[in-house]
């Protein structure tokens, strides 16, 4: 079969499957996405108009479907009833993605675009061109370890999630939907900052916070479960583990960690796990 004729049966297949614009089929409609971006991908040149047409319309209805998805998420997680439905959709993620033996990565899939579409982050431009000494690129953990953070560290109404070095704020917006703690970000990005606070704003999330300030002058006195996505290195980073070893001093504490910071946080003499050092998945430590 030429290429063409792989995109026109492409196309009877997805106008005959209505099943596609049932509410709950968001993963359906964006592997039904992939698959026309692919075929335009390598078959365009053999497309004719009106097939492109077709193509367009279809995606056009899919997206809109999806974002009729999305926002009803949003409405349930405004009036305070989402969190059991977000966090089915993650089961049943997380369910497929072990079945084709790809969990426990640090990679982006299907969730990440599902929490795209549920946050509504604002992308800021005026983000600041230079890296101060010891910071990383910025890059959010994937929403699947967000996911199965939130659920091993079965947060409550007695923890407070502080996440160093937040970003766009993904964690502390995702725990505070699905979580009844406290959850804070902090971020040296006034812009990541503003966005994360819009967003918390239009979800009605009066549990999470977000400061805009460098870690080293953060009050840690509240924190009871601390997150880095490997947020900064070197001096900065032995300095941040210097502050939370006060803290563990006066009280039981949990850190999360995910990437290279782990191995550092890891020879803290201080702190035990009883994860697995596994690469690329999210280790949870304790104090004492």
């Amino acid at each position: 079969m030429n290429a063409q004729g792989r995109l026109s049966r492409l196309l009877v297949e997805l106008q005959s499957d209505r099943t596609l614009y049932v509410t709950d089929n968001w993963r359906r409609r964006l592997d039904a996405l992939d698959r026309l971006e692919s075929c335009l991908i390598h078959e365009d040149a053999e497309a004719d108009r009106a097939m492109l047409d077709q193509v367009s319309k279809i995606g056009a209805e899919l997206e809109a479907s999806n974002r009729d998805f999305y926002e009803s998420l949003r409405r349930d997680i405004r009036a305070g009833s989402g969190a059991h439905r977000l966090m089915q959709c993650t089961h049943e993620a997380d369910h497929d993605e072990k079945n084709a033996g790809r969990a426990g990565s640090e990679r982006y899939d299907d969730l990440d675009v599902l929490v795209s579409g549920v946050l509504q982050l604002d992308e800021p431009h005026d983000v600041s061109a230079e890296l101060a000494p010891d910071m990383v690129f910025y890059q959010p953990t994937p929403a699947t370890q967000i996911f199965q953070f939130i659920s091993r560290t079965g947060l409550n109404e007695q923890d407070v999630l502080v996440d160093l070095g937040a970003g766009l704020g993904h964690v502390p917006l995702l725990a505070a939907i699905c979580s009844s703690a406290r959850c804070i970000g902090i971020e040296c990005e006034p812009a990541y900052v503003a966005s994360a606070r819009k967003s918390a704003s239009d979800l009605r999330l009066n549990n999470a916070t977000f400061l805009a300030q460098d870690v080293r002058d953060a009050d840690f006195s509240q924190g009871t479960l601390f997150y880095l996505y490997t947020p900064f290195t070197g001096t900065l980073l032995h300095e941040v583990m210097s502050m939370l070893r006060h803290e563990a001093a006066q009280r039981e504490i949990r850190i999360g960690t995910l990437g290279p910071c782990t191995e550092v946080v890891a020879q803290e003499s201080w702190l035990q796990t009883d994860d697995t050092m596994t690469p690329h998945e999210i280790v949870i430590f304790r104090n004492g």
